[in-house]
């Protein structure tokens, strides 16, 4: 998913769950508003936290990380499930609220 498309889903009414993969320092640096956060390294953990079921966009700083839980996510029966293209730095040249890091 574009981040053009992302925020045009948000300004829209729709509520796909944000699911950032980043680490707890770079989440705190900068983030979607009402984003979830679960660090790559623990999601296979903390999967159970998750709906199979729910529209769900991957965040992380420049899109490979979330590509990687995408891909998992997928894998682990996930019905739809998007990688957000250039990650969150890319996102921020969309959406001024969110700064750059």
């Amino acid at each position: 998913m574009t981040p053009r498309e992302l925020v045009q889903k948000l300004g829209g009414g729709e509520a796909p769950v944000l699911l950032d993969v980043r680490e707890p320092w770079e989440y705190e640096r900068a983030r979607i508003w009402g984003s979830q956060l679960v660090p790559l390294a623990d999601l296979p953990e903390r999967l159970h936290e998750l709906d199979p079921e729910a529209e769900t966009v991957v965040i992380c700083h420049h899109g490979l990380r979330s590509a990687h839980a995408t891909r998992f996510l997928d894998h682990s029966g996930f019905q739809s499930v998007y990688n957000l293209e250039g990650g969150l730095d890319a996102y921020a040249a969309v959406d001024d609220s969110v700064p750059r890091y």
